[in-house]
This record gives structure tokens, sequence and C-alpha cells, in this order.
């Protein structure tokens, strides 16, 4: 018998590494994580236990503007039935004693049938990628996803705010940092001025590498440019551009760097908050989650075609690192339940 069955969406790097900030505070309590593409990778390699299951739909993105909306809406609804599936299977033979979720409603609607206790961790609690005529398909989406956060026994949101109902906000959640920045730089050879320039857990962002190094190329300084482009590009930009592709420690080399340019996740801006780190966080053109979050901190997709003045004022910023207790708040609540 597992004591938790931890499923995360893989769509986006994001979900995995704050459940990693979580999950790092358990002790003595037997874990699986459920997930597929990057996130396994990245759980599989701090050692978790992982089953490499889903095959999340891609989003398509072209000139960093989201394109066919409707087609990737019907490409999840698709995948979210072949999620049941999986996760029917997987929690019929685990039996675990707590089901939590990171936006993988297909666990929470099984687990729940079995009358299974459930967590969901969660940004959003409604979806909003498709406008006009087949825009009833997400609102009868959305209406089943209310239903689910209803019957659940706990929804961590991690933002700051008031609880109310089974809603718990719990403020940011980032992975924690062992090591000091003096130690990472000299670890990473961060010997000069490092901008990090991150896209998550696909290609959709390749028009940000670009944009940002052909902006950092009209910049007279010294620097050092690294590039996470992830698993699905192992691209050479350049001989003074090095690109790491896949890693499991983006959030040390954020600590480390002096600015962050990445696509506009949830995660990757509360890591950079956390740590204290400048960062430019543009969204993906019609993605709303992504332009909600880019918002909040004061960026437009059209910020894009500024980067060089952005990135010269960041270099400026000082760090102003903030304290979160997300993690350890997310893993009281669930410990609670098993």
């Amino acid at each position: 018998m597992v004591d938790l069955d931890f499923f995360s969406s893989p769509i986006g790097l994001g979900h995995a590494t704050r459940d990693i900030a979580i999950a790092n505070n358990f002790e003595n309590i037997s874990t699986k994580f459920v997930t597929g593409s990057g996130a396994a990778k990245i759980l599989k390699n701090i050692d978790f236990k992982v089953e490499d299951e889903y095959i999340p739909p891609q989003f398509i993105v072209e000139n960093g503007m989201l394109k066919n909306s409707t087609r990737w809406l019907w490409n999840y609804y698709q995948y979210y039935k072949k999620c049941k599936k999986i996760a029917k299977k997987i929690i019929e033979t685990d039996n675990p004693r707590l089901v939590v979720s990171d936006e993988d409603f297909a666990s929470l609607i099984v687990a729940q049938n079995k009358k299974i206790p459930t967590v969901l961790i969660t940004d959003i609690v409604q979806t909003n990628f498709v406008n006009g005529i087949t825009s009833f398909i997400e609102k009868k989406m959305n209406k089943s996803m209310q239903e689910f956060i209803k019957k659940c026994d706990t929804v961590i949101i991690p933002e700051n705010g008031p609880d109310e109902g089974n809603i718990r906000r719990v403020v940011s959640i980032v992975r924690q940092v062992s090591s000091s920045r003096e130690e990472l730089r000299k670890k990473f050879s961060f010997d000069k001025k490092t901008i990090i320039i991150s896209i998550g857990g696909t290609d959709a962002g390749v028009f940000l590498i670009e944009k940002t190094l052909e902006s950092i190329s009209k910049i007279n300084q010294d620097l050092n440019v690294v590039v996470v482009s992830g698993p699905s590009l192992s691209k050479k930009f350049g001989d003074s551009v090095r690109n790491l592709g896949f890693i499991s420690n983006l959030h040390e080399m954020i600590f480390a760097a002096d600015v962050i340019v990445s696509l506009a996740g949830k995660s990757t801006i509360d890591e950079a908050k956390s740590y204290g780190t400048p960062g430019i966080f543009i969204p993906i053109k019609g993605h709303f989650e992504q332009e909600d979050n880019a918002r909040e901190e004061g960026f437009v997709f059209e910020d894009v075609n500024k980067l060089d003045k952005l990135i010269l004022e960041k270099l400026e910023q000082r760090r102003n690192p903030l304290e979160t207790k997300g993690a350890i708040n997310a893993y009281n609540i669930i410990k609670k339940l098993i």
C-alpha cells in the first residue's frame, strides 16, 4: 500500500518543481509520483519514485503567439480521458490513503469516486483558452472542474490571501536552496554578470530565446549568457552562449544569476521573487494564464520588442529576496490528511 499517490500535471515543468518543494519535506511517507514528459525526468533525476505515464498535448506556438487553441482544447480532452484510465489503474493497484493532484483533474475524479481523500494544488479555478462558438466545450469542462474542487478535502493555492471553505492559500511554493549564492556562482562559473534565459519544458518559447539573444547583442557589456532550453531543444546558439538544455536544478541557477528572462510560468516567477533575482517574464500571447502572471509582474507580450532596455534596467536592480513558507505550509496540510 502507498501512503500517497501524487499526480503532477506534465503540462509545463512548474507543477513538478513546486511538488518537489513540498515532497522534500516528507519523512516516513510512502510516496509515488505519476506524471510524464520532462516532469517525470526531473523527478527521476532526484530519485523520487515515478511512473512516467502521461503524454501531454503540446501548445502550437508561432512567433510567440498561441495558435489553434480550439484544437489544443480538443487534444486536452482526449488526453484527459486517457489519464482517467491510467489513474484508475494506478489508484486501484496502490490503494493509497491520499491522492494529491497538481492540476491533474483525471486523478481527482477517480479518487473521489472511490471515496479516497483528495488534495488539489492549483493556480487556477477555471480556464479561458477559447472564445467564440466552441467555447461551450471549455465552459462544460470548467463546470466539471468546479465540481471536483468542491469535493476535494482541501484545495491548496500558492498565493497570498484568506482561506475560504476548503481552499487554503499557503503563499508561494518554491524549492529551497542549500548553498550560498557565492558558492553556486563559483560552481556554475558565473564570473561576471549572468543572464539566464529559460523557456520551460517545451519548444514553445524558442521565440523568446531568439529575441533575447538578439537584444543582448545590442548591449555593450561583457556578460555570461546561459540558455536553459528544456528537454526538446538541443540547438547551439553560438560560441558565447551556453545552452544547458534540460537541467533539474534551474532554481539554483536562478538564485545564482543576475537576471532571469523567462516565459511567464508561475513557478519560475515565484522562485525568482523568492531568491531576489530580477526577472523579465514574457507570456505566450493568447495563453491566458501566462498573460495574467506577466501582467501581475508588469509585463506584456509586446515587451519582447524592448528586451535590451529591460535587461539593462534589471542588471541595475537591487536584489530583494522574499521569505516564503509555502512548501512547508502545504506539507503540513497534506500530512494531516494521511
